[in-house]
């Protein structure tokens, strides 16, 4: 996992968590590229445009599409629905109906780096 070649798909409305989330990836060492979006909708287009993402890493509390808006959208999509999908959220009741749509993983914010990066080390090995 040293070298770095992952491509990361960050979606969230807030962009000091964008930032974050940018820097902690790229600094981890496997990731090679960040690839930011603001919204659900945003980050589908993304997803459209390019086939090279990795991973999603997807706040469930955004306006126009949220995260599990977004998530079901992607679990319905055969070219995306084997993509890892981390949510992120300060809001734990959501923990159980985003890992039933289909998220791969769940991280409380505020982030932490080592959970950030311990979590995508299990779901990227």
């Amino acid at each position: 996992m040293s070298n770095a070649n992952l491509v990361v798909l960050t979606v969230d409305d807030d962009l000091i968590n964008l930032k974050l989330l940018k820097s902690m990836l790229l600094k981890s060492g496997f990731v090679a590229e960040v690839i930011e979006a603001k919204n659900g909708s945003d980050a589908i287009g993304h997803l459209k445009n390019r086939n090279d993402i990795d991973l999603i890493l997807l706040d469930i509390i955004m306006p126009i599409m949220n995260g599990l808006e977004m998530l079901q959208v992607v679990r319905a999509d055969d070219n995306l629905k084997q993509l890892p999908v981390i949510m992120l959220t300060t809001d734990e009741t959501k923990k159980g109906e985003a890992l039933d749509l289909g998220a791969n993983g769940f991280l409380m914010k505020p982030i932490r780096r080592e959970d950030l990066i311990a979590k995508i080390s299990t779901l990227m090995v």
